[in-house]
């Protein structure tokens, strides 16, 4: 990049090992523009975070390129991103997703009327926007809709308004500074970087969910660190370990929370650390428990909670 001017928003792609999916997530953020502000109100950041081969992309006047010498892990390179960035207020995109047209405008018009007190939102005020998620060949299999929280709440452990999911984490736009500000993404951390993150954001930073879909998150099969049944555990593990207090603080939110991860090692093959995480989340709090185990049980579906009940009858 040679404008003098510093942008308004950075975009950061970390990125690792996917050329095929790269291209496609830049090419989404360069699309972006904001009405009234010049193209350099705009930079994409790509974050190449240690890949055996060397990422290579198109050159673009407000594109740049940084490589980490070994591979950091993703939490690690968001911040060194955020490091980096130039812009006031900064976002960022899996490199195997793509933004919607308008993601920027609509993200930066919502902060800039905020910060004038419209929202009704203690400042700092963060955006969330919605997510569709498209499957292989490239329907749309589901659509979330972001809450909004003051600031001080708790983000996924407080309970969401109707038909809302806090499940719009990758959609963030926050101000560089705040998020600098509490030490960024855990690098302790290679799963539920985003969740972790959350829970000490939404202390110090109101958000503000956007009733507009802004990104597009592609299910496939390749690699994710979220698949690993190792990474996944010792990180929830670890997660409630750091913020014991605030899950003890909310025990149905903190059984919904265990027992939506026992479905997940249910569905990864792990039928043991599954039964084990349902019958925690029943003693947290056993009503809650059972209204989920039972809700899934009506609702017909074959796998998930009904699975579970069938493991744990043939396992007392």
């Amino acid at each position: 990049m040679t404008q003098s001017a510093a942008p308004l928003l950075t975009i950061i792609i970390p990125t690792y090992q996917r050329p095929a999916l790269l291209q496609r997530a830049v090419c989404s953020a360069l699309e972006q523009q904001i009405e009234g502000k010049s193209e350099a109100a705009i930079e994409v950041l790509v974050v190449d975070d240690g890949s055996p081969q060397p990422v290579v992309v198109d050159e673009h006047p407000r594109l740049r390129l940084v490589r980490l010498p070994v591979n950091r892990g993703g939490a690690a390179a968001r911040n060194e991103g955020a490091r980096l960035a130039k812009g006031k207020y900064i976002s960022y995109l899996d490199d195997d997703d793509r933004l919607l047209p308008g993601m920027a405008e609509m993200a930066i018009a919502a902060l800039e009327k905020a910060a004038h007190q419209e929202a009704n939102l203690p400042q700092p005020v963060a955006v969330l926007g919605g997510i569709e998620v498209v499957n292989a060949e490239g329907r749309v299999a589901s659509t979330r809709w972001p809450p909004t929280l003051p600031k001080g709440a708790h983000f996924a452990l407080e309970t969401a308004q109707p038909g809302k999911s806090f499940l719009c984490k990758q959609t963030l736009v926050v101000e560089r500074a705040v998020l600098l500000s509490i030490g960024g993404f855990d690098e302790f951390f290679q799963s539920r970087v985003h969740t972790e993150l959350f829970l000490r954001l939404n202390q110090v930073c109101s958000i503000l969910g956007l009733p507009v879909v802004t990104y597009q998150l592609t299910a496939h099969e390749g690699p994710r660190v979220s698949r690993n049944p190792a990474l996944r555990q010792l990180s929830f593990e670890r997660l409630i370990a750091k913020h014991r207090d605030i899950f003890e603080a909310h025990p149905p939110q903190f059984a919904q929370f265990v027992y939506r991860h026992a479905q997940v090692l249910l569905r990864m093959g792990q039928k043991r650390a599954a039964f084990q995480a349902l019958l925690w989340a029943l003693k947290i709090h056993p009503l809650r428990g059972l209204r989920l185990l039972s809700q899934e049980v009506k609702s017909g579906f074959k796998r998930g909670a009904f699975s579970l009940s069938l493991l744990s009858v043939h396992s007392l």
